[in-house]
């Protein structure tokens, strides 16, 4: 893996092919500020270039997933370091989206503002039933959330969550498709174990280029989308040994078949 700075914001665990990076903030409830979103850049692109690396878990300690941008450091800000702190931001959220590789969100407890950004950034979202969701730019007199959000949700869902900054508690997250499953607690750390691991066991370059085409075709037409595909078809087939695979499918059929 390529060198990594010291992380002081951040914790990394390689497990196998599973690397859970964990917000390491619990004292500030995870909020984010300036050395945790470069943290998360460095360590994203540390991922990527690491072929051993097949999932990416994105996890918090302590009770709350992220509470939103660290507001403390902002004192005495000028407009000109406030811009550029953003843009570190959304650096990190970029960084996260642009893994080739899958990355689940972990969400444990409150992800608010800033906290539903990385979550939003990463492939998809597991959480317990005290997950819970707040997009409070608009309180806050800024601008925020505006692009992924609705992608989610939709346009008039994401309206409302921003105009009002109210809380979404973990069932109608799962209904409005912030997050895939609603997991108890004391099954929260087996299930991410699970999902985990059946992900890493499919083929990397398989996962790769099915990741890249959902996410580049759903921002063209109809037909460029399928020429996405087709174009990752093309390669899959190149890069891996699919007789085998469907060889393997067949005999796994046939043993599992009745006797005739």
């Amino acid at each position: 893996m390529k060198t990594l700075p010291e992380l002081t914001m951040l914790q990394l665990e390689l497990q196998g092919p599973v690397a859970t990076v964990w917000l390491n903030r619990p004292e500030s409830r995870n909020a984010l500020n300036l050395a945790m979103c470069r943290e998360i850049t460095a360590v994203c692109e540390a991922l990527d270039a690491d072929d051993a690396v097949r999932v990416v878990v994105v996890r918090a300690r302590g009770a709350v997933f992220c509470a939103g941008a660290d507001l403390k450091e902002r004192q005495g800000f000028s407009t000109a370091d406030l811009v550029a702190r953003r843009v570190e931001g959304f650096t990190a959220y970029g960084a996260l989206e642009a893994l080739s590789k899958p990355v689940i969100a972990a969400v444990q407890g409150p992800a608010f503002g800033s906290g539903g950004e990385i979550a939003a950034a990463c492939d998809f979202v597991l959480a317990t039933t005290q997950a819970a969701f707040k997009y409070p730019e608009v309180g806050w007199g800024t601008v925020g959330a505006t692009q992924r959000l609705p992608r989610i949700v939709g346009r008039r869902m994401a309206k409302e969550l921003l105009f009002t900054g109210r809380v979404v508690d973990a069932q109608e997250a799962l209904a409005l498709g912030l997050v895939n499953h609603v997991i108890a607690p004391e099954a929260f750390d087996a299930r991410i174990a699970e999902m985990a691991a059946q992900i890493a066991a499919a083929n990397p370059l398989t996962v790769r280029l099915t990741k890249k085409s959902i996410d580049d075709g759903l921002g063209t037409s109809r037909e460029g989308a399928m020429a996405i595909e087709l174009l990752a078809i093309q390669e899959n087939l190149r890069g891996s040994d699919w007789q085998k695979a469907i060889a393997g499918f067949g005999a796994k059929e046939g043993s599992d078949a009745p006797a005739r």
